[in-house]
């Protein structure tokens, strides 16, 4: 199995950044990707990004431009680089991985709070 711990979350005002980490342990050997969810309170779980072990990128559309995903494999450690932040990205984050197949998100983290002020 694979454990995911997250951390980084905080307090901050609109326009400032944040950047969040999520660790990886456990049977890391069969990720195939990681990436960050999101979830406001009294909305769906949203996607917000993912790389692949080829190091290819997508990002959700309301954080491109903003928002970076980067990798150290060394440390099995994913990190979202939160940039430019609006109040509307307040919401739980949370680091998913999973396998080349299937092609869904198993694993999780246990979340972590973003808050940005108006």
């Amino acid at each position: 199995q694979v454990q995911l711990v997250e951390s980084g979350g905080g307090l901050v005002q609109a326009g400032g950044s944040l950047r969040l980490s999520c660790t990886a342990s456990g049977r890391t050997s069969i990720i195939y990707a990681m990436g960050w969810f999101r979830q406001a309170p009294g909305k769906e779980r949203e996607f917000v990004t993912t790389i692949r072990r080829t190091g290819e990128t997508d990002y959700g559309d309301s954080v491109k431009g903003r928002f970076t995903i980067s990798r150290d494999n060394a440390k099995n450690t994913v990190y979202l680089q939160m940039n430019s932040l609006k109040p509307e990205d307040t919401a739980v984050y949370y680091c998913a991985a999973r396998g080349l197949y299937p092609d869904t998100y198993r694993y999780w983290g246990q979340g972590t709070q973003v808050t940005v002020s108006s």
